[in-house]
Parts: C-alpha cells; sequence; structure tokens
C-alpha cells in the first residue's frame, strides 16, 4: 500500500511525483492557484501574483517534511546535498522568474555585445537552446530524425521543456529536486496547453524513474554542476538514452589543469568553495574530465566547446538586475539562501575573469 502523507496545512498539488517516496499527495484549490494553474483569469498565465509569497511558505513547510521523509528512507552520504538544492530553487525560483521569465540559465550572446536589455538577455537564453542543438546537430529541417522524446535533467521550472516541446513536436519529461519548480513547471505547461506533451516530477538525476533507452534527447542545461558524482552521472545520461540518441551537457567547469599541474591554485579552489557554498555544489571538474567520461562509456561524435566568452555578459547583467527595488524586495523575501546566493553572483563574475571558470558544452551519442 502507498505511503501516505498529510499535512496540516496544505498539500502538494495534484500530479506532483515524487520518485523516491510513494506518496499519495491531493491538491486543495489555494495552492493550485499558487501554482499558476490554467484557470480562466485576465492576468497573464503564469503570472505571479502579490500573495505568491504567503503560499509559497505554506507549501515550503510541506515540501521540507516531504524531502526530510525521503531522507530518512533513503539515507546516503549526498542526502544533505540534495536537501541544500531543493530549498535553495525553492527559495529563490519565484523571485528569478520574477525578474527574468521561465529560463533559468546563461543566454547566448555576441562577443561583442555590449549594453543590452533585459529583453535581449531573455533572447539570449532562447538562442543558447538554438545554439546548443545547433552545436550537436540534432536534426531539425527531417521531421522523421527529429528527436521524439526528451529528457530535461535539472529541469528548472520547464523552460527549455516546453521550448523543445514545440520545436521538435516531441514529448519531454522533465525533473528536478525541487518540489516548487516541478509544480510551478507543470502549472506553466498547462497554461501554455503543453501537458499533453511535457510532464516534470521530483526525482534525483543519478537515480532517475525511467527505463532504459526511453529518450532520443538527452537534455542537461547548467545541472551537472550540482551532481556530487560526476561519473555516475554520465552513466544515467548514457542508460536512459536510445541508441543513437543525443546527450548534451551545459554546464560550468573550472578550467583545464596545464602540464604538471596536479590540483587547481590555492586561491582559485578557495574562490570555488566560496562559490560551492552559496549554490549548493559538490567538488568542481574539468571539460577534460568529462570529455574522458564520455569516452569511458564508449559515445560517439564527442565535441566539447568553450562559450565563456559567450556568457559574459550574462552574470553583471543579473547583477544589475538584483540591484532593482522588486528584485531586491523579492530576495528579502526568500529567505537566506536566495540573499547568499544573490551575495555569491561577483565571485562568479570574478571567476569567469580570472579563466578559472568555464562555460563548457559537452555534446555525443550513444552508439546505435
Amino acid at each position: 500500500m502507498a505511503a501516505i502523507y498529510t499535512a496540516p496545512l496544505t498539500r502538494f498539488p495534484r500530479g506532483l511525483k515524487i520518485h523516491g517516496l510513494n506518496l499519495n499527495i491531493e491538491c486543495n484549490a489555494e495552492l493550485s492557484k499558487r501554482a499558476g494553474d490554467a484557470r480562466p483569469t485576465n492576468r497573464r498565465p503564469g503570472t505571479i501574483t502579490s500573495s505568491t509569497s504567503r503560499k509559497m511558505l505554506e507549501q515550503n513547510t510541506v515540501c521540507q517534511a516531504a524531502t526530510e521523509v525521503r531522507s530518512e528512507l533513503d539515507p546516503d552520504p549526498n542526502a544533505d546535498l540534495r536537501q541544500g538544492i531543493a530549498d535553495f530553487y525553492d527559495a529563490s525560483s519565484e523571485v528569478w522568474e520574477e525578474i527574468w521569465g521561465e529560463h533559468m540559465h546563461h543566454g547566448f550572446y555576441d562577443v561583442s555585445a555590449q549594453d543590452v536589455s533585459l529583453c535581449d538577455h531573455r533572447a539570449a537564453q532562447m538562442r543558447m537552446i538554438e545554439e546548443t542543438l545547433s552545436f550537436a546537430a540534432v536534426p531539425g529541417e527531417d521531421e522523421s530524425k527529429r528527436p521524439k522524446s526528451i529528457v530535461d535533467v535539472g529541469c528548472g521550472i520547464g523552460g527549455s521543456s516546453r521550448y523543445l516541446a514545440t520545436k521538435y513536436g516531441a514529448t519531454v519529461k522533465g525533473i528536478t529536486l525541487s518540489p516548487l519548480q516541478a509544480a510551478r513547471a507543470n502549472a506553466l505547461t498547462a497554461a501554455a496547453s503543453l501537458s499533453n506533451k511535457v510532464e516534470f516530477q521530483v526525482a534525483d538525476a543519478l537515480n532517475q524513474p525511467f527505463p532504459d533507452g526511453q529518450f532520443d534527447l538527452v537534455w542537461s542545461m547548467e545541472s551537472g554542476e550540482h551532481m556530487p558524482d560526476k561519473e555516475k552521472f554520465m552513466k544515467e545520461l548514457v542508460r536512459v538514452a536510445a541508441p543513437g540518441g543525443f546527450i548534451i551537457i551545459v554546464t560550468w567547469c573550472h578550467r583545464d589543469l596545464l602540464p604538471g599541474e596536479v590540483s587547481l591554485k590555492p586561491s582559485e579552489q578557495e574562490l570555488l568553495d566560496k562559490i560551492c557554498k552559496a549554490y549548493y555544489l559538490p567538488a568542481w571538474c574539468s571539460p577534460s574530465d568529462y570529455v574522458k567520461l564520455a569516452q569511458a562509456s564508449s559515445l560517439q561524435d564527442i565535441k566539447t566547446a568553450d562559450w565563456s566568452d559567450n556568457v559574459a555578459p550574462f552574470w553583471p547583467a543579473v547583477i544589475r538586475s538584483a540591484f532593482s527595488w522588486r528584485a531586491i524586495a523579492g530576495v528579502l523575501r526568500s529567505g537566506w539562501k536566495t540573499l547568499k546566493g544573490a551575495f555569491a553572483m561577483t565571485l562568479m563574475v570574478k571567476g569567469y575573469k580570472q579563466g578559472l571558470i568555464k562555460f563548457a558544452v559537452i555534446t555525443a551519442r550513444k552508439p546505435a
């Protein structure tokens, strides 16, 4: 019999799946409204309302309880890290969406771009998706060769998932550690009339709830940096990829070590450690480390690129947007985890300028 968790004040949104727990959880109308489901309204679908904060705090209580139950049932060394990641995105996703929209990743810019507007930044985020697909040579013109089944590993609130589903007419499964993100992603998807194609659930990228060989395209946009076991992460991406399927990883890395180096400089490691504490990251790796993992998995057509110059305008833009009154209010409302992340943004800029942080793209195909 399925275990039943009932919250005293509120419950999870309908349809929210949590991999690793058999939770039979119902929905109340209040939280469905908070998630922004597709009810008739004169506001833009998915728009945040003034009552969102209070409702978010209510749901966070339930989300935390469920995560703690999951940790008790499945104890492991990375449980605290997973909890921290989930809590961080539960707390910060609302303010990010309010300022930056549905895409929770870097934008791709012309290297000569200067003084671009917020609209330009949002366009750059969608350009990042297109540039990544082009780099990986994912078919788009020939309908018979387009990916028909996609997994978005570390899906955020589903921006990439909905974009890919619309572009290819594919079905998309998105997974995240954040219950709030999964609920919000499903609500925005319903508002976009894509629920028949796109679905989100809470699950661990290192233990995905999918059968072997299910997906033509395995998509990981800026989630690899959260993975405590990069080897297991790669193996899991390969496992769920269909024969001949594309595997795409876009992630934060540290620079490759120079000949004769056995580690980063102490000052470099100190900077990365500070960023790790703010964004709940385990140990970093280099682009070359990912290539070696892909080779060890016998992947084909392995390609990698350093797009650090192309994302250079992004973090300064995020910092500027954080100083608007609207953003300041949102960050303070979201709590200490989001505030700590905001302070760490200057560390990201410093890391990029030093050449320490690399924005890497790694693509490959599983043998047919």
